[in-house]
């Protein structure tokens, strides 16, 4: 049996407003972004660079209740974990283009990492796994 999963809802305030930071600030490619009329919402989907794996699908809250839960879907904690093939190269670029690093840099046992925050506070992890990680073996 073979599954995958293949999006991450994340809930965002605006569709064009996240499209523009996750493109221009993380350079994250647009995959899909499709108008759904008949439910007056849009299919948008985006990607890291380069990466064949889970994509994210970026949900408008539609509805007031979902609004407290733009940047902050896991209560503080961080909630995504941006592997890349070189950590300085885009933490550099990241801090350039002014994204907010609220823990810097630092080595650990399984490799480099440092938390942003997105647009809306979400945390992240922006990672450099060793390779000897799982992770990293499951990839080659």
């Amino acid at each position: 049996m073979i599954q995958s999963i293949v999006h991450i809802a994340l809930v965002v305030k605006d569709y064009d407003e996240a499209i523009e930071f996750y493109t221009q600030k993380l350079n994250f490619v647009l995959v899909e972004d499709i108008y759904q009329p008949e439910q007056d919402k849009r299919w948008v989907v985006i990607s890291p660079p380069g990466s064949v794996g889970t994509t994210i699908l970026l949900a408008r809250a539609s509805k007031p209740e979902q609004e407290p839960f733009i940047g902050n879907q896991t209560g503080g904690r961080v909630f995504l974990f941006l592997n890349s093939d070189d950590f300085w190269r885009d933490y550099n670029d990241m801090v350039a283009k002014g994204i907010e690093f609220v823990r810097e840099p630092k080595e650990q046992p399984y490799g480099m990492v440092a938390v942003f925050k997105d647009l809306y506070g979400n945390q992240w992890d922006l990672l450099q796994l060793n390779e000897d990680h799982p992770i990293m073996k499951r990839m080659k």
